[in-house]
């Protein structure tokens, strides 16, 4: 590990690419998906299926990592990932105006274009946060995760309310226009915020660690991934992103439903409670970049004590809806506000023990260590939105009343936040026994490898 790291500066430079990634992606996903449905009145399911559909394309994240490992350079990654998500952008804008007049063709060409979306979000978003594994300090993991995903959201709101104005009115030029300078604004941002960043840092990491060159090639990708599963810690870690994400994706989709069918929120109160939601996410990654900084040094708890703690706050949130389900004058609103603040915390905190974690594998693991879990990540996404909608049409259909259904549906959310904070609680004390036997265990078979 490199003890000066980064500074700010760098840090900043990785958050407006982060920024550009989620400025391409949050057209593709919301912009797109909405001209499908209402412009051209395509069923709801396919921009929902494109959506699944680049999330499992991002099972690749592994093999991206191991590759940006083995090269010992995560710029060309990033770098790579990025043209190639905004190659996949404008493909998809053009997809979707072909849609308009040849329906079959253009699901086609938006089927391969969601797939290059996927694969550049993977390089691009996997080879980052392995950078910034790499070269962040302890003391500034917490802040930086925060100040990174912050600009992430930026990227998000900037870019929607920008692009909305753009094509508004809506005409198939304006959107292919729009899309392809978009796509070209965010690869020049990110070869600025990349040049020269991580030259400086590669030597000395070369220079601190000379056998991390020599032992990179001698694993192949599929010895590389045995090795990292065999670590209790890894592997314990990557079931709680999988439980912890797939229970805080599946209440995005029903959220709104919910007020709206139970509580009777217009459209438009529904859109202002899920605003005062993230406005709790912020909340909750304010406070754990704070009590992770250097200038608190834990006075304010640990960040392990933080994704415990926002775990279980996030359960007993969402038993709180379970109640808002069940009761007429439930403070709804504060009981979201509340919720967002959990997830905003636990999430955080959830990085920056990624980056720890992603240390700890020895050098020239942190890419693959990073793909794994990102690939789970992207897989409870995936499956989350999916979930969570039909499990309400589930209890629907068997319960027969509304309330008890998605009263059901949030207990069930519950259940997986109690068992991700567990999962959260068993990574505050590394196992020393297993680990020192996966690392025998590893030994023996790099041997192994190396003798056939």
């Amino acid at each position: 590990m490199n003890t000066s790291g980064f500074g700010w500066l760098q840090i900043v430079r990785l958050g407006l690419i982060q920024a550009c990634l989620g400025a391409v992606v949050v057209v593709t996903t919301s912009t797109l998906n909405r001209i499908m449905v209402v412009e051209l009145a395509l069923p709801a399911v396919l921009p929902g299926f494109l959506v699944a559909w680049h999330y499992a394309v991002q099972m690749v994240r592994p093999r991206m990592g191991f590759g940006a490992d083995r090269g010992q350079r995560c710029t060309p990654w990033m770098m790579g990932g990025m043209l190639v998500l905004g190659a996949g952008g404008v493909m998809a804008a053009a997809a979707t105006v072909w849609m308009a007049t040849q329906a079959l063709y253009g699901t086609l060409l938006a089927m391969l274009s969601f797939s290059l979306i996927g694969l550049g979000v993977s390089a691009c978003g996997t080879s980052l946060l392995a950078l910034m594994a790499k070269q962040v300090p302890d003391d500034r993991r917490a802040p930086a995760a925060t100040a990174v995903w912050m600009m992430m959201i930026m990227g998000f709101a900037v870019t929607a309310a920008v692009v909305g104005k753009l094509i508004d009115p809506y005409t198939p030029q304006v959107l292919l226009q729009v899309s392809a300078g978009l796509s070209g604004l965010t690869a020049v941002i990110t070869a600025l915020c990349l040049w020269g960043l991580e030259k400086n840092a590669v030597q000395a990491h070369t220079a601190t660690q000379p056998q991390a060159s020599a032992q990179g090639p001698q694993q192949n990708f599929k010895q590389a991934l045995q090795e990292v599963w065999r670590d209790p810690l890894a592997r314990t870690f990557t079931v709680f992103v999988f439980t912890s994400m797939l229970a805080y994706s599946a209440q995005d989709l029903i959220l709104e439903p919910f007020a709206g069918a139970v509580h009777g929120f217009s459209p438009g109160q529904t859109t202002q409670l899920s605003g005062w939601h993230h406005m709790g996410v912020l909340i909750g990654m304010l406070a754990v970049a704070g009590a992770g900084s250097h200038w608190v040094a834990g006075r304010l708890g640990s960040v392990p004590a933080w994704m415990v703690g926002g775990c279980l706050m996030s359960a007993l949130a969402t038993v709180g809806l379970c109640s808002a389900a069940l009761s007429e004058g439930w403070p709804l609103q504060a009981n979201v506000v509340c919720l967002g603040v959990a997830n905003g915390a636990f999430s955080i905190a959830a990085i920056a023990t990624m980056m720890r974690l992603a240390g700890e594998g020895g050098p020239g693991r942190e890419g693959t260590r990073m793909g794994l879990w990102g690939a789970a990540q992207a897989a409870a996404f995936g499956l989350g939105g999916l979930l969570g909608t039909a499990a309400s049409d589930v209890a629907h259909a068997w319960l027969g009343e509304q309330r008890t259904a998605y009263a059901a549906v949030f207990g069930m959310q519950a259940l997986m936040f109690t068992l991700s904070a567990v999962l959260a609680l068993r990574l505050r004390k590394p196992p020393a026994a297993a680990r020192e036997r996966m690392q025998f265990d590893t030994s023996l078979c790099l041997k192994g490898g190396s003798r056939s």
